[in-house]
């Protein structure tokens, strides 16, 4: 058994996985100022309401793109399983050939995303991952990383919008029933869900332009599942796609 972390900006995504199978996935928000006792406590209780407080860990793996919950996580890894845990960055194995200016400055979410999917999907591939910000990644059919987009995540820009706005409310993000909204709340659910999504049509278009081929397009992250059903494009949703990916960085590292 492997214990898989995926630190982000706004959530801690934790798994487990075993002979290639992930037996669990879970979420926590990322604390910046929470102790290693405390990620240990919370880690620990995941643990043991997946019933594996007590199973033996081969080791842990920790992707994150948060530097200074980096180190307070693996030490409490490491208290709970008694192994140091493998960091995805530079001097891993990960298979993948990065053609960027600067191979160093790739996110090692992207990079988790990358090896997975291009072990579990068909090539050229447009993987948009939809969190925090959401980033945008293309590989082209040799398996080639050739770069992409970082663009405002929805809630960044849903909270941009009421922060700086003195009678526009807070929202959830249910979604409206109609494209033309008739109230504040309603316009402003229509406005950050069909924009986003239409947004993610026409990214996907432009790509698929520059390369001349069409693309699998995967999409992953906690935001997801809010957008994509409204694209019109054929998008695969893959909750697990960094979860996956850490898996084979893993096993190819250990």
């Amino acid at each position: 058994m492997v214990l898989a972390v995926d630190i982000g900006n706004s959530n801690i995504v934790l798994g487990c996985f075993e002979d290639n199978e992930i037996k669990f996935v879970e979420r926590l928000s990322t604390n910046q100022n929470s102790t290693a006792l405390e990620y240990t406590v919370l880690i620990k209780t995941i643990l043991e309401l997946n019933s594996l407080s007590d199973y033996p860990f081969e080791g842990a793996i920790i992707s994150s793109v948060v530097p200074s919950v980096t180190q307070t996580v693996k030490e409490a890894v490491f208290r709970l399983i008694g192994k140091h845990a493998m960091i995805v960055g530079p001097g891993i194995k990960t298979g993948l050939k990065i053609m960027l200016d600067n191979p160093a400055q790739l996110g090692s979410d992207r990079v988790a995303d990358a090896v997975a999917a291009i072990n579990h999907y068909p090539c050229p591939m447009i993987i948009i991952d939809m969190g925090t910000a959401t980033t945008i990644s293309v590989i082209d059919s040799d398996k080639n990383f050739l770069g992409g987009m970082i663009i405002p995540g929805l809630r960044v820009s849903l909270d941009s919008l009421t922060n700086r706005t003195s009678q526009l409310p807070k929202i959830s993000l249910d979604p409206p029933k109609k494209v033309i909204g008739t109230n504040t709340i309603d316009c402003m659910k229509s406005g950050i869900i069909y924009s986003n999504a239409s947004s993610i049509d026409g990214i996907i278009e432009r790509i698929q332009g520059e390369l001349g081929e069409e693309c699998t397009v995967i999409s992953t992250g906690g935001l997801a599942n809010t957008i994509i059903p409204f694209c019109k494009h054929n998008i695969i949703i893959d909750d697990q796609l960094l979860l996956k990916g850490l898996m084979v960085i893993y096993n190819k590292n250990k």
